[in-house]
Order: structure tokens, then C-alpha cells, then sequence
């Protein structure tokens, strides 16, 4: 058995917890790049992740606050599919990864940071991207800014139909 250590992620486990649920306050500001909400649909959008596992570290919600994959609509469902498969294209063209992980967390067992508003995290992985900084020192080498991963990737989506 393989275990994937992650301290750099008690930064946000520890962190306070904001009220209300920011899947579905975020949108709603019309703040795309600051809120680092990368592609909207019509009933599902992509947002980066502010704690990523690795550079372009997406989640992919529905606007609606629901916290089961068996209460999304089927057009919620299709379309939460289908952006995926767009951010997939993406990153493999701007980012080049070896491989990606794909995933929801559903509960608080299962590792849900939001319990209560569901979400599938897209992390990319390259070979080697866990290296001795997390065993050594605590530390997580994130080699690219969030706002300069957020604009190679936004540029990328504007020049290119997705």
C-alpha cells in the first residue's frame, strides 16, 4: 500500500471556517478572478482550489447547494461531466501533466472539507510531484502561483473554444 501524505493541508484544516457555504457565495459576487472561478455553465462552474494538493487543483460544483451526487438533476449531472471533460483538455494543454486524480469526498469521513455542497476535485499529478520537502520539513512545494495558474489557464479558455 501507497500513502499519499499532505501535511501542508492542516493550513486549511485548522483555518476558522467562514459562515455560510462559499460554493454558493462566490458566484454569486461576480468576482471571477479574485474568487479564482475559472469557467461558468449553466447549472455548474469551476473554481480553484485556494488549498491545492498540486498547481491547478480545480473543483467543479453545481450552483445549486445540494450535498448528494444522487439529488443533482440530469442536466446538473451531464453538465458537471462535460465541464469536466473540458478542464481535463485544458490542463493537459497548459499544464502537461503525467495524470490526474478525480474525485468527490462525500461526508466528512470520506475526507469532505464541504460536507454539504457537493463538488469533484480535479487534481493534476506529474511524476515526481512528492518529493522529500513534505517528509523533511513540513513542506509542500507549490512551484506556480494560484493567480499566475488562474490566468494561463483563462487565457487558454478564452483563446480556444471549450
Amino acid at each position: 500500500m501507497k500513502f499519499l501524505f499532505a501535511p501542508w493541508r492542516i493550513e486549511y484544516i485548522l483555518a476558522p471556517k467562514a459562515k455560510g457555504c462559499f460554493l454558493c457565495d462566490l458566484p454569486k459576487q461576480g468576482k471571477d478572478e479574485e474568487n479564482l472561478i475559472l469557467y461558468r455553465g449553466e447549472t455548474c462552474f469551476v473554481i480553484m482550489n485556494n488549498y491545492p494538493y498540486n498547481p491547478g487543483h480545480l473543483m467543479v460544483a453545481p450552483y445549486r447547494h445540494l450535498g448528494n451526487l444522487e439529488d443533482l438533476s440530469e442536466q446538473e449531472s451531464l453538465e458537471l461531466m462535460l465541464i469536466t471533460q473540458k478542464m481535463l483538455s485544458l490542463l493537459k494543454k497548459v499544464m502537461k501533466p503525467d495524470g490526474f486524480n478525480l474525485g468527490f469526498n462525500l461526508g466528512k469521513v470520506a475526507g469532505a472539507g464541504v460536507e454539504d455542497h457537493l463538488h469533484l476535485h480535479i487534481v493534476p499529478r506529474w511524476s515526481g510531484d512528492t518529493n522529500f520537502m513534505p517528509v523533511l520539513s513540513d513542506t509542500k512545494v507549490i512551484p506556480q502561483a494560484l493567480r499566475d495558474t488562474y490566468r494561463a489557464l483563462k487565457e487558454e479558455l478564452s483563446s480556444c473554444a471549450y
